[in-house]
């Protein structure tokens, strides 16, 4: 195909101060500045634009972003635990001056930070990221970014020497970029704005090619110079509950094979991936878990119908607006290994078993003639020849495929003629340049980055980095898009559901943003679009804090993310509740039968004097004990507990004294939150227990071997007991 990029050189840069004074120069003294969610945010750049406004009020910045970044800065116990783990996890990572600034409140009046999505509850207390906060959707992010009169976009990048030549990969952004910048290069064409677009490079990302490899030209300024390889942000693992496991066996019987998965972020990602892992490699095992916590009788004709439990013989293919290390571990798993095609005939063919990708012959052709691939155009060749259905010895021109030999063949695949001489001269022996995942940004622990450097290029290059335009929705290209995600899944988490079946993920009834939409609701639009596409929204039954229980299934709720009218499927630890096409009665009885049973009394009678719920209806015998403390035993039994559910089940970054800390610490705060205050103040009271060497040690870690105060006094005692106990 014709490159129709402007062939425009950047302007090589060895400092970011050197950058700010260009952009100014470039730009004027409104800088408003678009950089992506996440990883991709060039630090250091940033950093200097930010302290060049600090210093003069003349220059106006505004930050156009989501998802700043921000490590952890636990205090007291928790700190004196966490923060020697965390100097070595965030070793060499660079952070963000503004986002410390706005933690203390000290953000200059000549700077504003306008985001989309939160850290989830960062800015909770924060009256100005509130008021600053932009409500959309993850597919319309550059265009409201655009809206807000971005001038300036930039984002790191990894780069490579080539056969063609320097080349540069968006690498864990090309989500919403490419869009801004067309957007913006078509405001500089009709003379509307004056913009930049920089790049920085960091030898720490990645190399992703495909759709996340551009040219230099699309840069006006590159940055390039080895101290900006800092250290990549990571996300270390926090421990998967047994709630969490259970949610993940149950998702896990809702995907079917040969079909498409998307998951998220977070405990209830890891066990959802493991739980597809276990369902491949310890079947038996597996579906014993689930006879145990009889997770399969109840569903039977859902799970027969959409999903299922035997091992995946076609694999999966994943379209994911985030990819996270639970894709490697069901990569590694043979889990995640259906190849989708970039024709949609093609694709559709290969669907339909008409097409063994291992092995063309001349059948595939009339099988394209037969689905409407007649005469080829010039598009239609190059794709699939990419794809190596044509060697790439052959040709095109004006309507003719070129034989290799110079032979001229009409490209007319409904003339039988032309059929049998490309398949003597022109047919490839098997497909090629299948894609197993797709996926718009990506972001997770170390040993998540390391594994994408250190894959082979052959295998990495399975993986399609691309835009949210094309992940998110269907949109662009709703033939191919529709034949590539048979059976999708769209697997997000939620914070509340309610008894209509409305979905609380993003904020609060008094309107405060807890993270943001993002693209949960682009999923669960597109699953309603889907013939064979499903919604499944996963959400722990209770929340505990401050020592008190609450359930995330309420009657009502002042604050929706889905509405109740894309109601789908939503799964807690105690069952599956598919809501689709369900009369409002029928809604309210599933999630009510899917909820902590300390709740459901109240929820029934909520709901029957709302008149939502017959008088008459009576709760289910096996909904009657939906308890942490049956589950627990449950997965005690039937998995072995850490054999088979662990708490770190894609492995984790503390060391053994960490992990055994952290449990202890977390059965002390349980402790404390159920115990009455005097008797707390009594074992404070007592002598301090002797300690061998092994625990003075741990004491120490905590600063509670010569503990100060009583506070302090009844932590040692509560937590030599647990380390005791373990």
């Amino acid at each position: 195909m014709a490159d129709s990029k402007p062939t425009r050189q950047p302007r090589y840069l060895d400092g970011v101060e050197a950058c700010v004074d260009a952009l100014v120069e470039r730009v004027g003294n409104d800088i408003r500045l678009g950089v992506p969610l996440g990883l991709g945010k060039p630090v250091e750049l940033i950093n200097a634009l930010y302290a060049r406004a600090k210093r003069d009020p003349d220059l106006k910045l505004t930050v156009l972003t989501a998802l700043s970044l921000q490590r952890p800065r636990p205090t007291g116990l928790e700190g004196a635990l966490l923060n020697p783990f965390l100097e070595r996890i965030y070793e060499g990572v660079v952070e963000l001056d503004y986002v410390r600034d706005q933690n203390a409140g000290k953000l200059p009046p000549n700077v504003r930070v306008l985001e989309f999505f939160f850290q989830t509850g960062a800015r909770l207390a924060d009256d100005q990221a509130q008021r600053d906060y932009i409500s959309t959707n993850y597919t319309f992010a550059a265009r409201d970014v655009y809206a807000q009169g971005c001038n300036v976009t930039a984002q790191i990048v990894a780069k490579r020497e080539a056969a063609q030549g320097l080349r540069y990969s968006l690498s864990c952004n090309p989500d919403t970029g490419p869009e801004l910048e067309r957007l913006l290069r078509a405001a500089q064409a009709r003379g509307d704005r004056r913009i930049a677009v920089i790049a920085q490079v960091n030898e720490q990302l990645p190399y992703m090619g495909n759709d996340a490899e551009v040219e230099p030209s699309n840069f006006d300024f590159v940055i390039d110079h080895p101290r900006y390889s800092s250290a990549l942000f990571s996300v270390p693992k926090t421990p998967v509950s047994v709630a969490d496991h259970a949610i993940g066996l149950r998702v896990s019987t809702l995907v079917r094979d040969g079909g498409t998965l998307q998951i998220g972020i977070g405990t209830l990602g890891d066990a959802v991936s493991h739980a597809l892992a276990l369902r491949e490699r310890r079947n038996a095992e597996y579906q014993r878990s689930l006879n145990a916590l009889d997770a399969i009788a109840p569903w039977r004709g859902l799970i027969d119908g959409f999903g299922g439990l035997q091992r995946f013989e076609r694999g999966l293919y994943g379209a994911s607006e985030m990819i996270v290390d639970g894709f490697l571990h069901l990569l590694d798993a043979g889990v995640i290994r259906r190849e989708v095609y970039d024709f949609w005939a093609l694709q559709q063919l290969v669907d339909e078993g008409l097409c063994d990708p291992r092995k063309l012959d001349a059948r595939v052709l009339e099988a394209l003639a037969e689905h409407g691939v007649r005469l080829l155009r010039t598009q239609d060749f190059e794709r699939l020849r990419h794809h190596g259905l044509f060697v790439d010895a052959s040709g095109y021109e004006d309507g003719e495929i070129i034989a290799p030999d110079g032979q001229r063949i009409p490209a007319n695949l409904a003339n039988p003629r032309s059929r049998a001489a490309i398949a003597e001269s022109c047919l490839g022996e098997r497909l090629r340049n299948g894609i197993v995942l797709h996926g718009g940004f990506f972001l997770g622990p170390r040993s998540f980055y390391q594994a994408l450097r250190d894959m082979p290029e052959e295998q990495r290059n399975r993986i399609c980095m691309t835009g949210v335009e094309r992940i998110n929705q269907l949109d662009l290209n709703p033939r191919l898009y529709k034949a590539q995600r048979l059976h999708a899944r769209f697997i997000n988490t939620a914070m509340m559901a309610t008894l209509s079946g409305a979905i609380i993920s993003d904020g609060l009834e008094n309107g405060r943003v807890v993270s943001g939409v993002g693209g949960q609701y682009n999923f669960v639009a597109q699953a309603h679009q889907l013939e064979t596409g499903r919604s499944i929204l996963l959400l722990r039954a209770v929340r505990d804090a401050d020592g008190k229980t609450s359930s995330n299934i309420l009657f009502d709720y002042g604050h929706c993310t889905i509405p109740r009218h894309l109601r789908d499927i939503v799964v807690t630890e105690y069952g599956i509740a598919d809501l689709r096409a369900q009369t409002d009665e029928q809604v309210a009885r599933a999630l009510i039968e899917i909820a902590d049973s300390r709740f459901q009394p109240e929820l029934i009678e909520k709901a029957q004097q709302a008149g939502k719920l017959a008088r008459n209806y009576r709760l289910p015998e096996r909904c009657k004990d939906n308890r942490p403390e049956r589950l627990a035993r449950v997965i005690e039994v039937s998995g072995q507990a850490e054999a088979l559910f662990p708490a770190f089940p894609l492995g984790h970054d503390f060391t053994e004294q960490e992990l055994r800390l952290a449990k202890g610490l977390k059965a002390v705060q349980a402790t404390v939150a159920t115990t009455p205050k005097l008797k707390l103040l009594l074992r404070g009271a007592r002598p301090l227990q002797p300690v061998d060497e092994a625990e003075r040690a741990d004491l120490q870690r905590l600063g509670l071997d010569e503990p100060k105060g009583l506070q302090n006094r009844v932590a040692r005692s509560l937590l030599l007991d647990q380390l005791r106990k373990a």
